[in-house]
């Protein structure tokens, strides 16, 4: 596989000195240390219907891992504002950098990402964050954009009639307003899913794992997430989860 959690990089040898003999004392070199592995960890990414609840789904499952979650809002506000980006930037690795960027010519390659200049933008924040691993991400495409291996793609969804009462709990709406509410968030989400990454939301096989919120709850929903990423980390890297 090209994206891998353990450890990929490449031996580096130099041209016409392969064969050539060595000469003089070469210092107690001592043990050889690898590069850190990018990504060092998985991604939990959330793709959700409007009004499955999945943000509070994805807030339960980040505190029982103990990990960093980052909804659309937070993404958005990152990507529009310059000094946050340029920290997330200056603080990647020379290997998290240049993963990132093969990461974004794959996706150009294979068509699955636009050039559109602020979805290239997101995609290398997204890219950065889960250059790391151990991070929620919650809409924005995350699921598309890393790379398989070390990525739990996650979906969440529920029956329209729940989520329209949701969403009108949540909001103060009546019920013609929160169904239109569902609706057009739906319908935003996928144009954005297709104009972007040329994906449907709805195709249940780039899933990793499907949850019904209405019929499993918030908390169960939440914990078979975490089942899922540390049994993910074990068959990927034969390392037990976190």
């Amino acid at each position: 596989m090209t994206d891998n959690l353990s450890n990929m990089g490449e031996e580096l040898t130099t041209p016409g000195l392969k064969d050539s003999p060595r000469h003089g004392f070469q210092g107690d070199r001592g043990e050889d240390h690898a590069a850190p592995a990018v990504p060092s960890g998985l991604t939990i990414a959330i793709s959700r219907e409007a009004g499955s609840r999945g943000g509070s789904i994805a807030q339960r499952a980040g505190h029982k891992l103990g990990w960093q979650v980052y909804r659309q809002e937070t993404l958005e506000y990152i990507a529009q504002e310059g000094s946050f980006r340029q920290e997330l930037a200056s603080n990647l690795t020379p290997a998290a950098t240049d993963w990132v960027e093969r990461n974004i010519d794959r996706l150009l390659r294979e068509q699955s990402l636009s050039r559109h200049p602020q979805v290239l933008e997101m995609a290398r924040i997204i890219l950065a964050l889960g250059s790391a691993g151990e991070v929620v991400l919650l809409g924005r495409g995350a699921g598309y954009i890393l790379p398989r291996v070390a990525t739990l793609n996650v979906r969440i969804f529920a029956p329209i009639a729940d989520r329209e009462a949701y969403m009108g709990q949540w909001l103060r709406l009546t019920a013609e307003e929160a169904a239109e509410q569902v609706r057009v968030r739906d319908a935003r989400r996928a144009e954005f899913i297709a104009k972007h990454f040329h994906r449907e939301p709805g195709d249940v096989n780039q899933y990793d794992l499907l949850l019904n919120s209405s019929l499993l709850g918030e908390d169960l929903c939440a914990d078979l997430i975490v089942r899922a990423a540390r049994g993910k980390v074990h068959a990927t890297t034969g390392a037990p989860g976190s």
